[in-house]
């Protein structure tokens, strides 16, 4: 029997980007994270996308666990005052806790820490460390250009199989949610 999603983590930018799209779409992501039952995983800052996100979540059901570190909250992100939000010693550590802790990743519009993120998994599945699906919030084309990168890796011979890599992209929230739903439902 293949591994239900119960609890995704989310990755996404501590600021707000410009695009207003951005924040729309973190507001429905939380919103449909929690009325399909599912768990919420994050880095526990309350600014920017990651903010809110949690708040739609939260306000709407979901079980939302924030996973940080004293540097973080201490620069740039105050600890979301609404969720218990666990402190680590570093971001390696808030990185594999997050990891753990869920089946799934939904990565959205965010920064190099958000990239980072994404990358740390992608290079996980590539050396066969994890299987668990990897979902990319395409809103507005924001990760097109990743995208595109990664296919010139490929034509380039540094990737040679993409069947390594358990990755979904899609373009709106409920595309994410109904992949989830499809992948629990198998």
């Amino acid at each position: 029997m293949k591994h239900k999603i119960k609890t995704v983590a989310v990755y996404c930018g501590h600021e707000f980007g410009l695009n207003p799209a951005f924040a729309r779409d973190a507001g429905i992501m939380g919103e449909l994270i929690a009325k399909n039952g599912l768990n919420m995983v994050f880095g526990g800052g309350d600014v920017g996308l990651m903010g809110t996100v949690a708040s739609a979540a939260l306000n709407n059901g979901a079980r939302v666990i924030g996973i940080s570190t004293e540097h973080v909250v201490a620069k740039q992100e105050p600890a979301h005052e609404k969720i218990d939000v666990k402190i680590v010693r570093g971001v390696n550590e808030r990185k594999q806790k997050m990891f753990e802790l869920s089946d799934a990743f939904i990565i959205m519009p965010g920064g190099i820490g958000t990239l980072n993120e994404a990358t740390d998994i992608l290079t996980m599945q590539q050396i066969g460390e994890t299987h668990k699906t990897l979902f990319f919030l395409n809103t507005s084309g924001f990760w097109d250009p990743l995208y595109a990168l990664v296919l010139e890796m490929k034509h380039q011979a540094f990737i040679e199989d993409a069947d390594e890599y358990n990755v979904i992209v899609e373009n709106s929230p409920d595309d994410i949610i109904k992949g989830i739903n499809y992948i629990n439902n198998q």
